[in-house]
């Protein structure tokens, strides 16, 4: 019997199937016989097990799975005759009213929406942008010697940037409390790590000095005991010291990997690798303003099977996340199933819009693309060559790379066609971000 589609809804869909009943049993009887070439049991050789017995032990798991193919087979058979794109994984039933020797069934499932793109040209886009000079490489290597200073005793009271070892006690209304000891402890004053109190009663101590002062502890405090109340702490200043920052020489050059020792080379080499660093921050800002306006070019509903699986998706990826962070996960209530379902619309939607604009535009990756995408990455490895072979010979990370090139892709088609305004960021918020 031909399938018959039926349209119950604006993208709920309906076939019905029939699979001939007499081809089920002959392919049921084939694979029966296969099994029986080889099948052992007790009391018989291998191959000798009477065929009554294979059907007993044998038969309702191969009829089963004979028929999960053939339906298997109908629906796709089906999905190909009506140019079906079915979202998500249909749900099959049996159906009455066959004619006979059929066997009949219904499949119920969704199709993917149909997008109609629309003016791209009132869509207001920003394209981020952000200088790189002589000031921004001075701040990179002043952040790179700061990471390669040397700590010293200081002979003067503490300040911010200072590093204090310090032994201290703290008390509750005279006792003491779970994790308020502790000897030689480092704390770098003005890092906010530590309790504001508690710093501001260390800053200009000096070594030696025995400050004593309250802490109070805020109200959201993670020890319930603590939480909203103030302690007193007796300390011990053992030892302040600063940060003696190297000289920007030719050895310090040296240290950084330039091999003979220019000042010049390196601040050529610490510019290189910043304006890189730039350019894919700059992409990263600029992709996320069009990522954000472009849902507003097409209004389309949504099938929900895939919005569903996308919110399944991101519980599990939570899931793991708490795991790695070394909760319980297994003594944790059900995540609910709607937690994620705004987050997982906004996915789909996106997801599918994306992949509409990638079609009717032909924005598929090319291969020089993703050529210049994977040098570009190897840019900054020490045998770039060694990695671009290693792209290049693994399917699922040249598959990451062309996923990156499609959607620089689209994000360049929508700058070329949407009204973008550029805007300037500080170079510090830039690399805060």
């Amino acid at each position: 019997m031909a399938s018959q589609l039926e349209t119950v809804s604006t993208l709920g869909r309906k076939l019905s199937l029939s699979v001939a009943l007499a081809e089920v049993e002959r392919d049921v009887a084939q694979r029966l016989r296969n099994i029986a070439r080889t099948a052992k049991m007790p009391g018989f050789r291998p191959g000798k097990v009477p065929m009554r017995m294979i059907e007993q032990s044998y038969g309702a798991q191969v009829q089963s799975e004979v028929l999960g193919d053939a339906v298997s087979k109908a629906f796709n058979d089906a999905v190909t005759e009506h140019s079906l794109r079915v979202a998500g994984q249909p749900s099959i039933e049996r159906q009455e009213g066959t004619p006979e020797g059929e066997l009949g069934f219904s499949a119920s499932f969704e199709v993917y929406p149909e997008i109609v793109l629309g003016d791209f040209a009132a869509l207001a886009v920003e394209r981020y942008t952000c200088e790189v000079g002589e000031a921004e490489v001075d701040k990179t290597i002043d952040i790179l010697r700061k990471q390669r200073a040397p700590w010293v005793a200081a002979q003067r009271p503490a300040a911010d940037g200072d590093r204090i070892t310090v032994d201290f006690k703290g008390t509750l209304d005279g006792t003491p409390f779970d994790g308020g000891t502790a000897e030689g402890f480092q704390v770098v004053l003005g890092q906010g790590r530590m309790l504001p109190d508690f710093e501001a009663g260390l800053r200009g101590a000096s070594a030696g000095d025995t400050p004593v002062f309250p802490v109070a502890f805020p109200a959201d405090y993670g020890a319930a005991e603590l939480a909203g109340k103030t302690a007193q702490f007796e300390t011990r200043v053992a030892l302040v010291e600063a940060q003696q920052l190297p000289e920007l020489d030719a050895a310090f050059a040296t240290s950084l990997g330039v091999p003979d020792g220019s000042v010049e080379k390196l601040r050529a080499d610490v510019r290189a690798n910043l304006e890189r660093e730039v350019a894919q921050r700059l992409r990263a800002r600029t992709k996320a303003s069009v990522m954000q306006v472009l849902p507003a070019v097409a209004d389309f509903e949504l099938p929900a099977a895939l919005v569903d699986a996308e919110s399944a998706t991101l519980g599990e990826r939570a899931r793991a996340d708490l795991k790695q962070r070394g909760v319980d996960i297994d003594r944790m209530p059900p995540i609910p199933p709607d937690t994620f379902k705004e987050q997982a619309t906004g996915r789909v939607r996106l997801g599918l819009l994306v992949g509409e604009l990638v079609r009717a535009r032909a924005l598929q990756a090319k291969p020089d693309q993703l050529r210049k995408q994977v040098e570009e990455f190897a840019q900054s490895y020490e045998n770039p060559g060694e990695l671009i072979r290693h792209y290049f010979s693994d399917r699922n990370r040249l598959a990451e790379v062309e996923a990156i090139v499609v959607e620089q892709n689209v994000v360049d088609w929508v700058l070329a066609n949407a009204k973008v305004s550029d805007k300037a960021l500080p170079f510090d918020e830039l690399m805060a971000g």
